[in-house]
């Protein structure tokens, strides 16, 4: 059995910009504040809400550090550490690990349109090369790719994969998942709308987009 990073409400945080393109790091500590103070389970940074497309690895690092020190190990820090590029995606979970994170949240290879096998063998290097746990993501209407259940219960098996951030939409195929993992594997919602039927086959919680509004 592997404990979940989280239960509950996680908030895929967005990331302040000031007018001239800079990271707003004040306006930052507000949204911090405002979520520890509302209880939120779990912080995940530099993800699709946070523009991780369009941030420099500089601003990456700085903002998982700053986030992290603000934090100061209340709730679990997740930082999002994904790319199409394996080589490359190991160089930001290893710079997310450096600077704190809990757990690194990894997408699927996005645009090369990589088959399962491809999935397993990136996934499995990852994991063989951090020492922080990580969650798989799981976007489809993004990536190009959707991971199947039988994947996933390949990557189970390894202790460093600790579950998924199912966004497909799919609930039958989460179902699936539960029943080929069980309890090696925690699910979280990826989409606000299918958080209830997700937790009602076992899934851990969510992580949110609209938890940046109502936490």
């Amino acid at each position: 059995m592997k404990n979940p990073i989280f239960t509950g409400s996680a908030v895929a945080l967005v990331t302040p910009f000031s007018a001239d393109g800079t990271v707003n790091y004040e306006m930052l500590d507000r949204l911090l504040d405002m979520h520890l103070a509302n209880e939120t389970d779990g912080m995940v940074l530099c993800a699709t809400s946070g523009e991780s497309p369009v941030l420099t690895t500089d601003e990456y690092e700085k903002i998982v550090r700053h986030s992290v020190k603000k934090i100061a190990g209340r709730i679990p820090v997740i930082v999002a550490a994904g790319n199409n590029c394996t080589a490359h995606a190991l160089e930001l979970c290893q710079i997310a690990e450096s600077a704190g994170a809990d757990a690194l949240l990894v997408v699927t290879p996005y645009y090369n349109k990589t088959s399962q096998k491809g999935l397993i063998a990136h996934y499995t290097y990852l994991a063989d090369h951090v020492k922080k746990p990580i969650i798989i993501y799981n976007v489809p209407s993004r990536t190009g790719v959707n991971v199947k259940p039988e994947t996933y219960s390949i990557l189970s098996k390894h202790p460093n994969i600790n579950g998924v951030k199912e966004a497909n939409g799919d609930i039958s195929s989460v179902a699936q998942t539960v029943s080929l993992c069980g309890s090696n594997f925690n699910i979280y919602s990826g989409n606000d709308e299918q958080t209830l039927p997700i937790l009602s086959l076992g899934g851990k919680g969510v992580i949110s987009v609209f938890a940046n509004c109502m936490p």
